[in-house]
């Protein structure tokens, strides 16, 4: 099974027997003061800016998100979508819980995207899944609802069931799906990531669907987090993880990522791998 996404003159293809993509997180206005005060000012050089950096850093998919204090997300996150546009042909995650502002950024790009996200709880599957299903979109499935996230395995399992339930009964094709099995802070429960990749394995094996997570939660509060995340994304390829939320720039990431995909038989005779050498 295989989720495509696509941009301007290109598509990314992203499942569990595929080598893994990066979703470039850093377009994102959370605790990034500068980012947040170009947006109120009705600014999008960073975000022009990101997109570059992010893309030739090897990221395949740009994710967007201008949520922040004081921003129009109605006004802006069309606007920011265009300026992305405008500098990359990567496909783009439109990252918002507004619903007017998603509708907004989805007619302004005329590429299938990645919408981010639907949770378990039945008003946000009401209102995010049509979304999807009319524009054509894959959306990002969180494994939580009203009652918040669980530290359980079963109870995050049983989420994504639900939610795959509801996709069915509105014609939403499995491949569209991408679940996120959601990555919290280990330094304050020591078994937090170990809960997301025992969800992840088996989400997976259940359901065959591809995932993604936002890494970067896991070193919350620790020295040195970039290792500490890269090492999380390596341990989650082989537990099924198709296309992580992080930033690209992190050093050592994309070499880490395709000796991972070649160990876990995601990169047949290590091709992606010599070729990340070869560069």
């Amino acid at each position: 099974m295989e989720t495509v996404v696509t941009g301007k003159d290109c598509e990314v293809k992203f499942g569990l027997e595929l080598p893994t993509v990066i979703i470039a997180e850093r377009i994102n206005p959370t605790g990034r003061k500068a980012l947040a005060e170009e947006l109120k000012e009705g600014k999008l050089d960073m975000v022009r800016d990101d997109a570059k950096a992010q893309a030739e850093a090897g990221a395949e998919i740009i994710d967007i998100n201008v949520g922040a204090v004081g921003v129009d997300e109605v006004d802006m996150l069309p606007k920011a979508v265009k300026a992305v546009m405008e500098v990359v042909p990567n496909p783009i995650c439109i990252d918002s819980s507004n619903p007017k502002a998603l509708a907004a950024a989805l007619d302004s790009c005329p590429y299938k995207v990645l919408i981010n996200s639907v949770t378990g709880e039945e008003s946000s599957m009401d209102e995010m899944l049509p979304i999807a299903k009319e524009s054509g979109s894959a959306i990002v499935c969180l494994t939580c609802d009203d009652k918040g996230i669980s530290n359980d395995v079963e109870t995050r399992y049983k989420i994504a069931k639900r939610i795959i339930d509801k996709a069915d009964s509105i014609g939403i094709k499995r491949e569209d799906l991408v679940f996120d099995c959601l990555v919290m802070t280990n330094s304050t429960n020591s078994n937090a990531g170990r809960i997301t990749l025992e969800t992840m394995r088996r989400v997976t094996t259940e359901f065959g669907v591809a995932t993604t997570m936002g890494a970067s939660n896991i070193s919350f509060g620790m020295p040195n987090r970039d290792l500490l995340n890269i090492h999380f994304i390596t341990m989650s390829i082989i537990n099924g993880l198709c296309a992580p939320i992080t930033d690209p720039l992190i050093e050592g990431l994309r070499t880490s990522m395709r000796a991972a995909d070649f160990l876990a038989g995601r990169d047949p005779y290590g091709m992606k791998y010599i070729s990340q050498y070869r560069k």
